[in-house]
């Protein structure tokens, strides 16, 4: 399988002085699903926002996309992000539109989708999130977890080859996260490319190809999901998989 996103020795700093990221190499196949797991603040979030160029790499060797150096100043940013999807912590809906004019937004004004078929669209997307029934409704009505399941049907409407999800249940109730996390695995189950920032480590461990646990802005080490539970090389992901596990 051809990769779809190759990183080599990427590293971030903020202010100056502030290393978030430090020597990050990491590739992606085409259909791959890739957890990263470990500790608040070591780089999880900020590794995920420099993929699609939300946030700018201090430091970078090499970053592919799909067989294109997207360090090269000819590409066009709007539609790497239209390629590479991203589904945040907080669901960042428009509070003045429907479910329906959210997912139809992006679609009709980035991608020129004429209006009848991003509704088609839209309505298909609704269906796989198991929201059609909320069409018409307004963000504020709906829950989190339906938030979040919106989002992720807004982000499908653009077609995109890979999805990258932030933390997506971490602002969620207990009680709803299985929903959220239940699109997700249908989404792998349909082969679509995914890199996944998340605490639960029962998802992970469920349905990822592999799992990279960070430390300190580090890859520690990376595996598939036994490697990583059942037999953790570093001592760092020792002790993080025993806190994580025994809470």
């Amino acid at each position: 399988m051809e990769n779809l996103f190759t990183l080599k020795n990427l590293s971030k700093t903020f202010n100056g002085d502030l290393e978030v990221l430090r020597d990050v190499s990491l590739s992606i196949k085409e259909g791959e699903v890739v957890t990263i797991i470990g500790p608040s603040g070591s780089g999880k979030s900020t590794l995920l926002r420099c993929l699609n160029l939300l946030e700018q790499p201090t430091h970078v060797t090499e970053m592919i996309y799909n067989g294109k150096n997207i360090l090269s100043s000819d590409i066009n940013v709007r539609e790497l992000r239209e390629e590479i999807g991203m589904v945040f912590q907080k669901f960042n809906l428009f509070p003045h539109y429907t479910v329906l004019e959210n997912i139809m937004l992006a679609p009709t004004k980035n991608l020129k989708i004429a209006k009848k078929e991003a509704k088609t669209d839209a309505l298909h997307y609704l269906e796989e999130v198991g929201l059609l029934e909320k069409a018409d409704s307004y963000p504020f009505s709906l829950s989190g977890g339906q938030q979040q399941r919106v989002a992720i049907a807004r982000a499908l409407a653009m077609h995109p080859k890979m999805l990258l999800f932030d933390e997506p249940t971490s602002a969620l109730d207990p009680q709803i996260v299985g929903d959220v996390l239940d699109v997700m695995k249908e989404l792998a189950k349909k082969g679509m490319t995914m890199l996944v920032v998340t605490h639960e480590m029962t998802f992970a461990r469920e349905v990822s190809d592999r799992i990279i646990f960070m430390d300190g802005g580090y890859i520690i080490e990376e595996g598939t999901p036994d490697e990583i539970f059942s037999n953790p090389q570093d001592n760092r992901t020792r002790i993080f998989l025993a806190r994580t596990l025994n809470h």
